[in-house]
């Protein structure tokens, strides 16, 4: 799927220029947030996710847009973006969005991320900041984001996964089957794990006459 506007019109930006990530850490927890988030609505046709991508939720304004480092968006196919254009994905906000804090943050920009999400629709916003090993919910009630008290334990209601922080000690994420997010290097290796079992087992098996691949 590929949308996309007309030569004629306003021009939106599919870049502000900004790095993703500004180091691994960042980087691996998006990735992480970003692909176990696709696997989760894998087999629902209408739930877009997005790493990077900029928003803009208002048609002929391109400067008022922001990147959330992972967007889910309920009701929405999935397929290619440049860019989030509210109004040709039915008005539809994205429901849940994710930022992970890096040391070059700072308190007025994430203030005016919570600020832009709040005022545009976002029903659930999480703040993840991975070396300090905390987690900042909001879910909205009453048309306002409030604060998730306790954030340990808690389970998205819009995407059923559920939080375990352990603050400046550990934060967990996972999957409404269970499953642990993983990096991309965790996921690698547990792929490697799976082939070495499977090679073992086949070759118990040769050892007792069964071929494996009649099986």
């Amino acid at each position: 799927m590929s949308l996309s506007v007309s030569s004629t019109e306003i021009e939106y930006p599919s870049s502000d220029g900004q790095p993703m990530a500004e180091n691994t850490l960042q980087f691996e927890w998006i990735v992480a947030l970003k692909g176990s988030l696709d696997r989760v609505f894998r087999n629902d046709p209408n739930v877009f996710v997005a790493g990077d991508l900029l928003w803009y939720p208002v048609q002929g304004n391109n400067k008022l847009r922001t990147p959330p480092d992972v967007m889910v968006a309920i009701g929405r196919p999935k397929g290619y973006r440049g860019s989030y254009l509210q109004w040709l994905e039915d008005n539809i906000a994205p429901q849940v969005v994710f930022e992970v804090l890096s040391p070059g943050n700072r308190a007025g920009e994430m203030t005016r991320k919570y600020e832009f999400y709040n005022t545009y629709g976002v029903q659930e916003y999480y703040l993840i900041d991975p070396d300090a090993f905390t987690v900042d919910g909001w879910t909205q009630r009453s048309g306002v984001l409030k604060a998730v008290e306790p954030i340990d334990g808690w389970t998205s209601p819009l995407l059923g996964i559920r939080f375990q922080v352990s603050q400046g000690e550990q934060v967990k994420l996972f999957q409404p089957d269970g499953l642990p997010f993983l990096t991309y290097s965790e996921v690698v290796a547990e792929l490697d794990d799976s082939r070495q079992l499977a090679e073992r087992l086949a070759a118990k098996l040769r050892e007792l006459g069964v071929d494996p691949s009649q099986l």
